[in-house]
Order: C-alpha cells, then sequence, then structure tokens
C-alpha cells in the first residue's frame, strides 16, 4: 500500500491544465450532489424504495408525506457493517484493496398523534431520523518500470499511485406527517448534512540507481475538509383504490458550506505550509415520484424513481468556482436513480428484495494517456469518475408484536475509468498541480487511466419497538 492518497477523479485536458484540485468534482457528485441512503434493515432490504409506502422514519429519506402512514408510534435502531472493494488494473496488473467499517447506521422514531375529531384527519404524527454511512474508498493503481520520469538524470521509473478518502457523511432530519380519511397524506421534513472528509494523493517512484522507493503529495494536498448543509422536503402520497397508491416528492437543493484546510508545496513566498478556505455549493433539486401495490397485508411493492432537476453550482468568489461551474455546465448529466422494492409477509416473518440503478453522471470526457509501456494517446471514456451503479438487497425478519428484528444484505457493483497522475508545476499554487517529496518535484503532461471494479457487501441488523 502506497505511504499515502486520495480519491480524486479527472477529466477533460483543458480544464485540468488550471484545476486547483481536481477531486472536488468526484466529490461534489459522489458526496456533496448524493442522499445517504442507509436506513433500517427493512428500507435497505428493499433498495430503499419505500415512497409511496412509508409508515415509518425512513420516509424522511425518500417522501414526508410517509410519516402520515403510521398508525402507531415507533423506534428502531440499526448496527451497520459495510464492506468495500476496489481492483485497480492497468497494463495487465491489478491492486486489490478491501476495508470493512462497522458503525451506527440508522437510528429512526415517530410519534403517532390521532385527532378525536370530527373532520375527516385521523392522524398527525412526527418523525425523526438520522442516516450515517462511511465515505471511506482507497484505490491504488500499479506502476510500469516502462514510464520513467524526466528527471534531468531519468534516474526514476513510475511504481505507482494511490487515492484515498477517509471520511463519513450523516443526515439527521425532522418531519411531520397528516393523514386525511386514510387515503391522502402530506408532509414536510428539514434535513441537516454533516460530511467529514480526508483526501490524500500520493504518487510512488523507484530508484534506478538503488530501488529505493520515494513518495509524492499532489500540490494542495493532503486536504480535510468539514462541511454541513440544510435542505427541505414536501411530499403527497394518495391512494387510487385500496390497492395501489402514488407518491411525489421535492427535495430542495442542499445548501453547504465546505471548510477547507490543505498542504501547499514551493510556494514564492512562503515555501512549504498549510492554508485554508470555504466554499458555498448548492446541490441539484431533487423530485421522486412512487407508486406501489399492496395486495394484502401479506404483500407489497414499491417502485421510485429520483431525478435531478439541476446541477451543482459552487458560488464564485474566485476563478477556481467559475471553472467548477463551467465543467459542471459542460459534462454534467441529470443523476437519476430507479428503486424497486418488495416484502411478503408469512405469519411474523418477513421477507424482502430489492434492486436500484444509479446512472452515469458525466458525459463522455477525452484525456491525454501515458500507456504502460510509455507511449501516448488521447482517448474517449464514457465511465470516467464515476459510472452507473446497481445494488441487489435481500433481507429477513421477524415480528415479536411490540419488538422486532430485521436483517439485510445489500450488494452494490460499478466499474469506472480511474485517471491519475498528470500535474503541472507552474511556480503558483492556485494552478499548479504537481507532485512534491522533500528533494523533488514530478510533472507530467498525461494522465495514465486504470480501469477499477468496486464491488460493496454491505450487512445490516435492525431492533425496533412498537408502542
Amino acid at each position: 500500500m502506497l505511504k499515502k492518497s486520495l480519491v480524486l477523479m479527472s477529466v477533460s485536458a483543458a480544464f485540468f491544465a488550471q484545476a486547483q484540485d481536481v477531486s472536488i468534482l468526484r466529490n461534489t457528485v459522489d458526496v456533496y450532489s448524493s442522499t445517504p441512503m442507509v436506513g433500517s434493515s427493512k428500507f435497505n432490504a428493499m433498495a430503499g424504495a419505500n415512497g409511496a409506502l412509508g409508515g415509518d422514519a425512513n420516509s424522511l429519506l425518500t417522501n414526508p408525506a410517509g410519516l402520515g402512514v403510521a398508525i402507531s408510534g415507533e423506534v428502531s435502531g440499526t448496527l451497520s457493517i459495510a464492506g468495500n472493494k476496489n481492483k485497480s488494473s492497468w497494463g495487465g496488473t491489478s491492486i486489490d484493496y478491501s476495508k470493512t467499517n462497522t458503525d451506527l447506521g440508522n437510528i429512526g422514531g415517530v410519534i403517532a398523534f390521532p385527532l378525536m375529531s370530527e373532520s375527516g384527519w385521523k392522524f398527525i404524527n412526527i418523525g425523526i431520523n438520522f442516516s450515517n454511512q462511511s465515505l471511506d474508498n482507497y484505490v491504488e493503481s500499479p506502476g510500469s518500470n516502462d514510464v520513467i520520469k524526466d528527471f534531468t538524470d531519468k534516474s526514476a521509473s513510475f511504481a505507482g499511485h494511490a487515492y484515498n478518502r477517509y471520511g463519513s457523511l450523516s443526515k439527521t432530519s425532522f418531519g411531520v406527517g397528516a393523514n386525511y380519511n386514510h387515503n391522502l397524506y402530506i408532509g414536510a421534513g428539514f434535513n441537516f448534512f454533516n460530511a467529514s472528509i480526508d483526501q490524500y494523493d500520493t504518487a510512488a517512484f523507484k530508484s534506478l540507481d538503488n530501488g529505493s522507493m520515494e513518495y509524492f503529495d499532489r500540490q494542495n494536498t493532503p486536504m480535510f475538509e468539514r462541511s454541513s448543509g440544510f435542505s427541505a422536503s414536501l411530499g403527497v402520497i394518495g391512494k387510487l383504490s385500496p390497492n395501489f397508491r402514488i407518491g411525489g416528492a421535492i427535495e430542495t437543493p442542499t445548501f453547504w458550506r465546505i471548510d477547507r484546510n490543505y498542504n501547499f508545496y514551493n510556494d514564492p513566498d512562503y515555501g512549504d505550509g498549510s492554508g485554508a478556505e470555504s466554499r458555498d455549493l448548492t446541490t441539484p433539486l431533487k423530485a421522486t415520484v412512487s407508486a406501489a401495490f399492496v395486495a394484502s397485508k401479506n404483500f407489497s411493492l414499491n417502485v421510485d424513481y429520483t431525478l435531478g432537476l439541476t446541477r451543482p453550482k459552487y458560488k464564485v468568489v474566485t476563478g477556481a468556482e467559475s471553472e467548477l461551474n463551467s465543467f459542471f455546465k459542460d459534462n454534467y448529466k441529470n443523476l437519476s436513480e430507479v428503486r424497486i422494492g418488495a416484502e411478503y409477509r408469512v405469519k411474523q416473518f418477513r421477507l424482502r428484495g430489492g434492486y436500484s440503478y444509479t446512472s452515469n453522471p458525466f458525459d463522455a470526457l477525452t484525456v491525454s494517456q501515458i500507456n504502460p509501456d510509455a507511449s501516448t494517446t488521447d482517448k474517449s471514456y464514457s465511465d470516467m469518475m464515476l459510472n452507473n451503479r446497481n445494488l441487489a438487497s435481500f433481507g429477513l425478519g421477524y415480528d415479536f408484536k411490540s419488538f422486532y428484528i430485521d436483517a439485510s444484505y445489500q450488494y452494490v457493483t460499478s466499474t469506472y475509468s480511474n485517471p491519475f497522475l498528470r500535474g503541472i508545476e507552474t511556480g503558483n499554487p492556485s494552478t499548479d498541480t504537481a507532485y512534491y517529496s522533500d528533494t523533488r518535484i514530478m510533472s507530467s503532461d498525461y494522465f495514465a487511466v486504470s480501469e477499477v471494479k468496486n464491488n460493496r457487501n454491505n450487512f445490516f441488523i435492525t431492533f425496533g419497538w412498537k408502542f
């Protein structure tokens, strides 16, 4: 494993030539524009598809109107065991890395208030939900003895590269839902986000003289972000018949404040040191439409479709934010997700399953790359930085009347092209992207691009109480 690293991805050469740190591109979409979807084991087993079913606090993750479906109080806690494996391949060589995190994945509760009035309003319910997920991700790509860095004496070959990201993302939601005549449900929620990200970007080079290894950090890394955000959501669910429901929800953009500390190198005035900056980010407005079929108390099926209606946008303070906004304007595709989930009950037993598909958020991107044999080409990739993601899930549960226990498993897969290595020395940290060690500077006009296969194996167990 390399000494240090970072999960960053990259795009067209024209953009990279001026980008301060292009890992921002990936995290803007993968972290800040996503929504934590770790719920209870029931929610996770059904791939997060509950937008027209509702009935518990996890409705705040999809459609707050689902709070109004509950007719009794409930509280639950979920333990999450998340396994992440990356296999990065380049030049016929692959490097695997696996990591497992155990954490509190979800806590949720609903309090139901029956209305003793003559009107059609039956319940006013209050819900709270906390969802948490790990952001840890390590991608190490192999090197090539044929790729010799252009020192004056050409004294080292490229030995490998690693991106690494440590951290977590959480969403705390408060909401209210109402039930009108058991046919119409409305709800609203307020969502508070927190993200903690430590990122590294490291290249390794091997001396041709004695075989010793030297490690280089990319300009303005490592970087450490502590961020907070806010959004609001509104939703409605209606029964078309006793067996069919439809739902709709909209979530405002998340308004993020991102505070970042980072290391810089070879500044003409300050030399090596550390700096700090803050940015304001507005992520896409999201809409979700849902449909559910409830055949009886023993079987239910739900389908959700979520679409981002706008694109990420940074508040412009310097030229860096303008460049980021231009990139998203030219290359970002509205992110969409389809989720399907079902539950079948046999007396007190519960059997659940689900599937979800998340689309690729970027158009095809072209890079100038160096190949493992040291030749260079320009190549276009349709899966650069991120790609579509498939999730399959299933779960079991047992209801003890007042108490219940559920368990679920998710298998998540994605394959994408991973650009690394390119960095240009400019002498100005605001535009410099070169790699620095204690003794040398490494600069390259070309990316190397590996193929990364990401597999995630997630396990959840939930304990709940109904009252």
